[in-house]
């Protein structure tokens, strides 16, 4: 069901000091300023810069000003969040952002021994991640969207108000005379997910007008279906060793056997492959009856290889 963001707040009790990812927009800002008040003193905030566009600035003195106003200590992280080739700009700017904050609470005294770290996504933004994951065709970890709570770097990272609708966001800070920074890429309709907040989510809404609340269960379904396959994963390749024993990876259904090499391949490997990739490997691996059958396949961002009787990995 859906919260207030007072119901979601009083709800969250993370471990303190607790700092809080700022943006300079409005749920960030929210999220900051009901922190503060709600743990005075215990509260620390982090901006990061992206440097992406020409409104970096007003965010960032937006920043400055509302944690002066709260009292909160700030770090700023500047980071270059420009994308590789191939790369999406919104993956891009979340990669950059992460290793801005994991630096931040690394190094910065100003942070304190902050506990915990909360992150200001709301429903709305819940829900857009899942069409997103849905365009893309992807499985029940992409369907799980955004978890509530997590760990990262040994610290609990949360996001309080996945339940709260983003215009309720809104309301509260205009209820609370607060302004915030309006981010305008937001309405820039090249990016799939600014497509979405403004076409779908009001056809959903008008549609379907519990559709948070759905859509966040279907989340919480996939993300319990997404544990179930990873626990799967790690009993298998116990079973078929790393690197994957190929007889006792052929003794799987290929289904079963789908899921530890994605496993391997994204623990021990840190690559993801392609539905297209995973299917050709899933066959060669059932054509690998004969000691002279090689194998060489493009996975990733590297190559799968035959060694003798398992599979191994290699960048080149």
């Amino acid at each position: 069901m859906t919260l207030s963001v007072d119901a979601a707040m009083a709800a969250f009790n993370p471990e303190l000091p607790l700092a809080v990812g700022l943006s300079g927009g409005a749920d960030s800002t929210a999220l900051l300023v009901a922190a503060a008040q709600k743990w005075p003193g215990q509260v620390r905030a982090i901006h990061v810069n992206h440097g992406l566009q020409a409104a970096a600035a007003a965010f960032e003195a937006h920043c400055l000003q509302l944690c002066s106003a709260l009292q909160v200590p700030l770090v700023v992280q500047r980071v270059d969040a420009r994308h590789a080739s191939g790369q999406s700009p919104e993956d891009a700017a979340r990669q950059a952002r992460y290793q801005a904050f994991d630096a931040a609470l690394a190094e910065d005294s100003a942070l304190g021994a902050v506990k915990s770290v909360a992150l200001a996504q709301h429903a709305d933004d819940q829900v857009e991640t899942m069409l997103l994951a849905l365009s893309r065709g992807a499985g029940v970890a992409g369907l799980a969207a955004m978890p509530a709570q997590w760990q990262r770097a040994g610290r609990p990272w949360y996001r309080p108000w996945l339940q709260v609708p983003g215009s309720a966001v809104r309301d509260w800070l205009r209820q609370s005379g607060q302004t915030w920074v309006e981010d305008p890429s937001n309405s820039d309709e090249r990016f799939t997910r600014n497509r979405i907040r403004a076409r779908l989510l009001p056809a959903l809404e008008a549609a379907f007008p519990a559709f948070r609340d759905t859509f966040g269960r279907a989340a919480s379904h996939a993300a319990q279906a997404d544990a179930l396959l990873q626990e799967v994963a790690r009993q298998d390749l116990l079973l078929i060793g790393a690197p994957p024993q190929i007889k006792a990876l052929q003794a799987l259904s290929r289904a079963r056997q789908a899921n530890v090499l994605r496993h391997w391949l994204r623990v021990h490997h840190h690559t993801t492959p392609s539905a297209a990739q995973l299917a050709e490997l899933l066959d060669q691996v059932a054509a690998c009856t004969t000691r002279g059958h090689r194998l060489r396949l493009k996975v990733g961002r590297g190559f799968v290889v035959r060694q003798g009787s398992v599979l191994d990995w290699c960048c080149t």
